[in-house]
């Protein structure tokens, strides 16, 4: 045989190598974080009810993005009939647009939970989970977004979010289709 032959099937047989761990490494599911318990106590304090509406929620919490994000990766959140995400991945040297599409649930606690309903990346049809394990895994996102790829959602822990002093929000309602956010502010007594 010849040695370019040879020289040729080892290289072959590397890469086929290296793209088989590759996907194992990819497709594998790994367990998603805990979410945090409900630890929050009604201090003694001063409720505040805010109403606002997508355009102005859409702006705040893409400024707490930024700001946590710190440009390592454009992530920008845009309020429609559901809540969508925009940023790119970078895969094999190649950028790719990445837009999620979550559906909002509140939960009892006022912390906001994600759904993912559906995704697009670039023109690429990989599952959800795939996308946000991939999300997860390289862009550092805040502590107050666990991203948790198994259950296809993005948890947002309103209580741990960087706001001046004791100060708790908390989510109370999101009805999208009529535009309107309701949070509670709670600033308690000192």
């Amino acid at each position: 045989m010849n040695v370019w032959k040879a020289a040729f099937f080892s290289l072959a047989g590397l890469v086929a190598a290296a793209l088989v761990v590759l996907i194992i490494l990819i497709g594998g599911t790994t367990a998603s974080s805990p979410l945090p318990e409900d630890t929050a106590k009604q201090d003694e304090g001063y409720t505040l009810a805010l109403n606002t509406t997508k355009k102005n929620f859409e702006g705040i919490a893409n400024t707490y993005i930024r700001k946590a994000v710190k440009g390592s990766l454009p992530v920008e959140l845009e309020m429609r009939d559901d809540v969508l995400l925009t940023s790119e991945l970078t895969v094999f040297s190649y950028t790719l647009p990445l837009a999620m599409h979550f559906d909002p649930i509140v939960r009892e606690d006022g912390n906001l939970i994600l759904k993912q309903s559906s995704m697009e990346l670039g023109d690429l049809n990989i599952p959800p989970s795939t996308v946000l394990k991939l999300l997860k895994n390289s862009v550092e996102l805040p502590s107050w977004m666990i991203v948790r790829p198994k259950e296809e959602e993005i948890f947002i822990d309103l209580e741990d979010l960087p706001i001046s002093g004791d100060v708790q929000v908390k989510a109370k309602e999101v009805n999208l289709a009529q535009d309107e956010i309701i949070l509670e502010v709670l600033i308690p007594k000192n």
